[in-house]
């Protein structure tokens, strides 16, 4: 989404609108049945979804009450956008996208639930990453999972279905399978469709092999799946082959790339960035606009899994610092969006536009002041906080690269629960609570460091993020992951006040 003096995004403008308008106490009291669900047609909804899609699908069979918010919430977005000098076209047109309403009405009954709230406390997450199994076809010297073979605990099938449904009844905008590697499982395909069933956006991240086999990945695209992000370590064959650890997966990597693009996938090359690969950064967007993807996602690098083996390979906060304004300067300059997972990329962007441009949460928006406006509510490491991660036992934590921090079984507890009660989810969404230099940091809302790189360098999930420039000292003295337990971790979160 591109922001410009004339016309802007138009969904940034409503959500702006309704903050303005929030500042009326009438108007939260007005909006604050949206949380509430109604019965339409049999099925339980909530109001605000609901609302959204009566905007754009005519159905006199909904509920009075969905219906009157219909017209209540089409009149609040066209009298906001028309004042933020908004996109309307862009607005209706996104409405019509089942997960697009998800992820707006889940904003919607979060300012309805809490308010305005820095960050944004929402009653679900937008996006679940699912790890689906620990088995895997290569074997990735620098894998937080370990992947290797399933593990004996695995979710059934019957079980895997049940965790769809209680991520519809919790109103998840978007699921992202990951692994191991999904797309070897025979269980993927069934419950990727229920999923895009549902009406949530289905995103892979995968390694591309199987993606290299055409009939499979046509199969998966009329099977719902929207989003592709394939992951390459170099634009070297032989480097990427020897990190994977299996000769000749670049080639069919990027075959898959090659097919995923081809077959009308969002797609993206996924990239975590070591100094075995640092040099190559430009080399790898070269060959993304090569391949004719959308965007380049450059990863930090985290220390759990077997990428503990490789800690002298993570960047250095210097390194990072210089990697992260490269990637800024490649995304003005470039056809292809260039993002990184960094939350720091957020302060790098604001600090070299003059505050024009930013990077609210693994996006990049480009002179929009409307979204820059926004970033502080959005933006910064979103674990636990508009995402959480699913291990393939069920296990709910907050992040994928947090996989010891277990805050419940999707099999035993019910999602919704878990999301709203866990005392570590709650911690994550109060940047307050955040201590030494990332406390004081003025940029913390719109970045806040990365929750994983804390707690993996200095065993507090609350603690500084040693990847950043303003917390080099830590990352000299912390040279090695803490191997601390789950319990002695999340005993620091459940004490703190």
């Amino acid at each position: 989404m591109t922001g410009n003096n004339n016309v802007r995004g138009g969904v940034p403008s409503l959500l702006t609108g309704a903050r303005f308008l929030l500042k009326f106490p009438l108007f939260r009291y007005v909006i604050k049945p949206l949380s509430s669900e109604v019965s339409v047609n049999g099925e339980r909804r909530k109001i605000a979804y609901e609302a959204l899609r009566l905007i754009v699908e005519e159905d006199a069979e909904s509920c009075f009450i969905a219906r009157f918010y219909s017209k209540l919430l089409k009149t609040v977005f066209d009298l906001a956008v028309k004042y933020f000098n908004g996109n309307r076209e862009e607005v209706y047109e996104a409405l019509k996208d089942p997960s697009i309403r998800r992820g707006l009405a889940l904003v919607l009954e979060g300012l309805a639930l809490y308010g305005i709230t820095v960050p944004q406390k929402l009653p679900a997450p937008f996006l679940v990453v699912w790890n689906f199994t620990n088995m895997c076809n290569l074997k990735c010297k620098h894998c937080y999972q370990k992947a290797d073979r399933p593990t004996p605990d695995e979710l059934t099938l019957n079980e895997k279905l049940d965790v769809i449904r209680q991520l519809d009844e919790a109103s998840v905008a978007a699921v992202a399978f990951s692994g191991g590697e999904p797309t070897i499982h025979p269980d993927f395909p069934i419950v990727l469709k229920a999923a895009a069933d549902a009406g949530m956006y289905t995103a892979l991240a995968t390694n591309g092999i199987r993606l290299a086999d055409r009939k499979y990945a046509e199969k998966l695209r009329k099977l719902g799946l929207r989003y592709v992000e394939i992951s390459v370590d170099s634009a070297d064959p032989d480097k990427h082959d020897a990190f994977r650890g299996v000769k000749g997966a670049w080639k069919k990597t990027v075959q898959g790339v090659k097919n995923a693009v081809e077959l009308g996938f969002s797609t993206a090359i996924a990239t975590t960035v070591t100094k075995m690969n640092l040099d190559e950064v430009s080399d790898i967007i070269d060959l993304a606009e090569e391949l004719g993807v959308e965007r380049v996602v450059f990863f930090n690098f985290i220390p759990v899994g077997r990428g503990k083996n490789l800690v002298e390979l993570d960047l250095t906060p210097e390194e990072r610092e210089e990697l992260l304004r490269k990637l800024y300067l490649e995304n003005q300059r470039r056809k292809v969006q260039v993002f990184s997972t960094a939350p720091q990329f957020a302060r790098v962007s604001l600090e070299m536009s003059g505050g024009k441009d930013v990077a609210p949460t693994h996006f990049y928006v480009r002179g929009d002041p409307i979204v820059a406006a926004l970033a502080e509510y959005i933006g910064g490491c979103g674990a636990g906080r508009i995402y959480a991660a699913i291990e393939p036992n069920g296990d709910l934590t907050p992040c994928v690269f947090i996989p010891n921090v277990v805050v419940g079984n999707l099999s035993e507890e019910k999602f919704s629960v878990l999301w709203k009660n866990a005392p570590v989810f709650n911690a994550l969404r109060d940047r307050s609570k955040l201590e030494e230099n990332c406390k004081q940091c003025p940029y913390k809302y719109v970045c806040g460091g990365c929750r994983a790189r804390a707690l993996a360098y200095t065993g507090n999930i609350l603690g500084p993020d040693p990847g950043c420039i303003n917390n080099a000292d830590y990352f000299k003295t912390t040279l090695s992951p803490v191997k601390n337990t789950y319990r002695d971790r999340l005993l620091k979160v459940e004490l703190k006040p």
